[in-house]
């Protein structure tokens, strides 16, 4: 696919301008996760659009890191739809190399909040790059251990995409962690209770019933003897 054909179908796909940020406007947060405060900043803008945001779902993902006390030491990790980047830093800081991915016009976001989070001796330990669903993800490797996403999944139009990549990036022996609002009106509980399941082993190991998030750790489906 040419590189025009690639930004028309992720304008048609990523719709920046939701009318949810029309006004420009910066805003600094801390969290504090697993003894480590993270300073993240949301550039709110029409621009950024949802990507702008930290999500409930994001911090739920971080959250169950700290419960179940998790460490990425040694582990190979990447997370799709990074946003604000919260995720990934988490894990970098956890101990994996971690590569953070989002849309291009998202990047800059993201490395700021890298930069402000991750110790330069850990330099080496991330990096913040594109990675569009279905359309170049076979430019990256297949031996994660872990794949990472918060509230990805909230456009149907995606989904198709967004399974491609997983199985790509999973192909080898990755543990997938998707934590997601469950809305219906967007067919996310229908992709993890009809779509995922097709292709993956799926397990619900926290629900939020106040926020109404789910959170999924995942495992691709061996291909039965039939399909060898």
């Amino acid at each position: 696919m040419m590189q025009s054909q690639v930004e028309e179908h992720l304008c048609s796909v990523f719709p920046v301008d939701d009318g949810l940020f029309s006004d420009y406007y910066t805003e600094e947060s801390s969290y504090e996760f697993c003894g480590h405060v993270l300073k993240i900043t949301q550039n709110f803008s029409a621009d950024l659009g949802v990507a702008a945001a930290v999500w409930d779902a994001g911090l739920a993902l971080c959250q169950y890191f700290e419960e179940q006390k998790m460490s990425f030491c040694g582990r190979k990790v990447i997370e799709l739809g990074a946003g604000t980047g919260i995720v990934g830093i988490l894990a970098v800081l956890l101990g994996g190399d971690v590569t953070i991915t989002d849309l291009p016009h998202t990047l800059k976001q993201i490395e700021n909040n890298v930069s402000a989070n991750i110790p330069s001796s850990w330099a080496h330990r991330s990096q913040v790059c594109a990675l569009s669903w279905g359309c170049d993800h076979s430019r990256f490797p297949i031996d994660y251990d872990i794949v990472l996403g918060s509230d990805i999944v909230y456009l149907p139009e995606t989904y198709a995409s967004l399974v491609q990549t997983l199985q790509h990036l999973s192909a080898q022996r990755g543990t997938i962690y998707l934590s997601s609002k469950m809305r219906r009106e967007h067919e996310t509980v229908s992709f993890y209770e009809k779509i995922l399941p097709q292709h993956f082993q799926c397990q619900l190991v926290h629900r939020n019933e106040e926020q109404n998030i789910n959170l999924y750790k995942m495992t691709k489906k061996e291909p039965s003897a039939g399909q060898q």
